[in-house]
């Protein structure tokens, strides 16, 4: 079977059961259940996979870890020496929070439970107790796991089954590590419950048609990477691979994150912990224009998806600030001030990948049109991608991508792509770029870097700051692109008229047809129209 049959499979057994389990309750509830036990399952195998390799290591004279004869129990004395699992970034997992363990039991605790409305001692408050001894083991995972299983309106004999169900996740597969597959399983959750929640779900999730397509413009290879908005935290993931896929060390870039929704902003750091990433989030969740957790930041990449046209991001606090250095931001409308908040947080090389709506490259209410002219002036903006409609799951707002650049290859230049027409439908409802469409995107915006021609009537166009003041600082790409000639298919204007002309003529035909038909069955019944 390969990863992609093996995935699918996976996939669909995973979402179809336990919807089955948990038919009634909310998405924005349902995601932190799921993904709490998901995470406990991770840490827990990722424990057990270290034990079995030094249980090996203890009893193999050629290993350095041997100890000797076993006689005496010192192998199962070590076996449970934390020391040999942290120096290999594994969690230490006590044994009452260890899979195994919480598998064999929580089924014995349901007798325990009372009934709706009381306070569940049963299968809710073991694995709330169980959280707890993670985190208490494990400092970096403090106030980030969710331990509100108990008070949840859940039947408790459904979370047994929820466990039972997350045991079966598979994590064998000739190609792909046990971290990836469930690391897949994670991503796909986030996903599907960022369409079931519908607007909602934006705040923690980007489609990853977009994400993959900024980090491989981006290309965020060594250094600090910052994102203001991090949901939960995909764009931190798709660099991790772009790195693994280049070559590249994940350790050689320091992840920085900000959220506000303190379940979104724990999201995140599980998400981190799953892959073993180091992160810093800040000390709490708070508002990034409020409670900004990292002011000297000065990031070498900053990558985000802020929430699109925020009206109540305003704060009396915020007046004079210093972030609006190319000026302040309309208060009913939060873009202009993510924007200038990255940029506020980037280094004098760095680059900045965001997604806004639309209205940001052409508005002109509150001032918006004067800050866009400053930062055009201050020859900033390095691209602009116009993209296609229903990648989101969640909105139907028409977005697009900006690369921001301190110290631009292309002097003066702007790269504008429009990308509307890319990318194929998953489904009736949702699209997306395959990977052969994120290449081809990205190769033309490292081809521009490096100074080649790259303009293509439809498509592409290196305007300079002049073209772009002619155009009033609109910076919407069909300004630039011009529209593409359509292939002439030889057949004379004439033939082409009358052959239109003959099928207008039948479908007109076939509208009276079914007109008379209407009103002699309404007159049937009574009604004249």
């Amino acid at each position: 079977m390969t990863e992609q049959q093996f995935l699918q499979a996976l996939e669909k057994k995973l979402w179809t059961s336990a919807n089955k389990l948990l038919p009634s309750l909310d998405a924005a509830v349902y995601k932190h259940v799921v993904l709490g036990m998901v995470f406990v399952k991770y840490v827990s195998d990722s424990f057990e996979t270290r034990r079995q390799e030094l249980l090996k290591a203890f009893k193999d004279p050629e290993d350095d870890y041997y100890l000797g004869d076993d006689s005496d129990g010192i192998i199962e004395e070590e076996l449970e020496n934390r020391d040999y699992y942290t120096e290999k970034n594994v969690f230490w997992v006590p044994a009452a929070a260890r899979w195994h363990y919480i598998q064999d039991n929580i089924r014995l605790s349901l007798g325990s439970a009372l009934p709706l409305g009381g306070e569940f001692k049963g299968a809710g408050k073991m694995l709330d107790d169980t959280m707890e001894l993670i985190e208490k083991e494990n400092p970096k995972l403090k106030r980030i796991l969710n331990k509100n299983y108990a008070q949840l309106q859940i039947e408790q004999n459904k979370l047994a089954d929820l466990l039972d169900l997350i045991a079966t996740i598979p994590f064998a597969h000739e190609t792909l590590k046990a971290k990836d597959i469930l690391g897949h399983v994670y991503e796909y959750f986030l996903g599907q419950f960022a369409a079931a929640e519908g607007k909602k779900g934006g705040q923690f999730y980007t489609p990853k048609s977009i994400v993959n397509l900024i980090v491989e413009m981006v290309e965020p290879y060594k250094g600090r990477v910052y994102d203001p908005a991090m949901g939960s935290g995909g764009f931190f993931i798709s660099s991790e691979k772009f790195i693994e896929e280049h070559s590249g060390k994940i350790k050689d870039i320091s992840v920085y994150g900000q959220e506000s929704n303190p379940t979104t902003w724990r999201l995140a750091a599980m998400n981190m912990a799953i892959r073993g990433i180091d992160f810093d989030f800040g000390k709490e969740p708070g508002d990034t224009f409020t409670k900004d957790q990292h002011p000297d930041l000065r990031a070498d990449f900053v990558l985000a998806n802020p929430p699109f046209n925020q009206d109540e991001w305003w704060d009396a606090s915020l007046e004079g600030d210093a972030r609006w250095k190319y000026g302040t931001p309309p208060k009913g409308n939060g873009n202009y001030a993510w924007m200038q908040h990255m940029l506020h947080h980037t280094s004098p090389n760095g680059v900045v990948g965001l997604v806004l709506a639309n209205g940001s490259l052409s508005t002109t209410t509150g001032g918006e049109k004067e800050v866009r002219e400053a930062i055009v002036k201050a020859d900033l903006v390095e691209a602009i991608v116009a993209l296609p409609s229903q990648l989101f799951a969640n909105t139907q707002i028409p977005a697009c991508i900006w690369i921001l650049n301190r110290n631009k290859p292309q002097k003066g230049k702007t790269l504008f792509i429009d990308a509307r027409e890319v990318g194929h439908m998953l489904d009736r409802k949702q699209k997306a770029f395959d990977a052969e469409d994120t290449k081809a995107l990205a190769e033309k915006f490292h081809a521009f870097r490096s100074g080649e021609d790259v303009d293509e009537l439809g498509a592409f166009y290196s305007a300079t700051t002049e073209e772009i003041a002619k155009q009033e600082y609109i910076l919407t790409p069909g300004r630039y692109v011009g529209v593409a000639e359509e292939e002439d298919d030889g057949v004379p204007f004439g033939e082409k008229m009358t052959t239109l002309t003959a099928t207008l003529k039948e479908q007109f035909e076939e509208s009276a047809r079914l007109e008379r038909e209407i009103r002699t069955n309404l007159s049937t019944l009574g009604y004249e129209i």
